[in-house]
């Protein structure tokens, strides 16, 4: 069986970094389309970074700031976040498309929360 597991989160003061992991246990033949996606307190869900091959993109809020990365010997993805905001509060979630067993499957990380205090 499956499953992302991420890392704790925790508070941090505006400019501040942070990095975040998320690791994949199971039988996985593959793990290339990744994504992170956050939730702040009264907002919708919103895709922060996302990695699919080589290839990496961004929400605009975060762009620069933000980095996805992939290590597939480990089946782990990061979130490396630098200059972090009051506005970057938010549950952080990963979302991978993961081979496994012959199939592909969609998969939710347990999400963690982090906190930017101004």
């Amino acid at each position: 069986q499956v499953q992302l597991v991420e890392s704790v989160g925790g508070l941090v003061h505006a400019g501040g970094s942070l990095r975040l992991s998320c690791a994949a246990s199971g039988s996985i033949f593959s793990m290339n389309n990744m994504l992170w996606y956050r939730q702040a307190p009264g907002k919708q869900l919103e895709l922060v970074a996302g990695i699919s091959g080589g290839e990496t993109n961004y929400a605009g809020s975060v762009r620069v700031r933000f980095t996805i990365s992939r290590e597939a010997a480990k089946n782990t993805v990061y979130l490396q976040m630098n200059s972090l905001k009051p506005e970057d509060t938010a549950v952080y979630y990963c979302y991978g498309i993961i081979g496994t067993m012959g199939r592909m499957s969609t998969y939710w990380g347990q999400g963690t929360q982090v906190t930017v205090s101004s």
